[in-house]
């Protein structure tokens, strides 16, 4: 298994539909190995996600960057992707593993309170993605959980990444209330230069 990144790059429905998608995740992709594209489609079908994963992980390489696929792990199995982030109401960790028939995959569970932390945490989850922590444009309406939330997942002891209205500023304030990492969309795809704002992001969390 390689080692947890410590950079997060969310796709989401707009962002996956843009023309420059793919400049952007090489991109971002070019800051190196501690950078993972999370390849995601909301709304999207199985054969979209797929593509887009592919494409993903075309992005990659050379840098190595890692990919990892949300809900699905036999898009992840088949692009050759790092891992599988787990959202409420996918499969459950136990199926996802037996899906993937002893093939040495990563698996992050996104969560949004402590109780879906903990069962995450039981079911053998390598790392956490805890939010929304602040509010986020992908998330119109939402209030951010805040940092508490954040701090009392991190207290089980797994690695976790804050996500949710992540800038290099809120990342440096994540790492201190105990992340490992953080994740991001908009700061990432709509920034002015996407590999920067990469490696502000990796900065923020102590990565040269």
């Amino acid at each position: 298994m390689r080692p947890l990144p410590r950079l997060l790059a969310y796709f989401d429905e707009r962002v996956a539909a843009r023309e420059d998608v793919g400049l952007r995740s090489a991109a971002i992709a070019a800051a190196g190995p501690a950078v993972a594209l999370v390849a995601r489609w909301p709304g999207g079908t199985a054969d979209q996600l797929a593509e887009l994963a592919r494409r993903t992980v075309a992005n990659a390489r050379p840098p190595e960057a890692q990919v990892f696929v949300t809900g699905r792990v036999d898009i992840a199995l088949a692009v050759g992707a790092t891992g599988v982030v787990r959202r409420e109401g996918d499969l459950d960790l136990a199926a996802m593993r037996t899906v993937a028939g002893g093939r040495r995959l990563t698996w992050l569970a996104s969560v949004h309170d402590v109780a879906g932390a903990q069962a995450a945490a039981a079911a053998g989850a390598d790392a956490l993605v805890v939010g929304t922590i602040w509010p986020s444009a992908s998330h119109p309406g939402r209030a951010g959980a805040g940092l508490d939330l954040l701090r009392a997942c991190a207290a089980l002891g797994l690695p976790v990444f804050a996500i949710g209205g992540v800038t290099a500023e809120r990342a440096e304030a994540a790492r201190a209330a105990g992340a490992w990492g953080v994740a991001a969309i908009g700061a990432l795809f709509d920034a002015a230069d996407s590999y920067r704002a990469a490696r502000e992001l990796l900065g923020a969390q102590g990565e040269k």
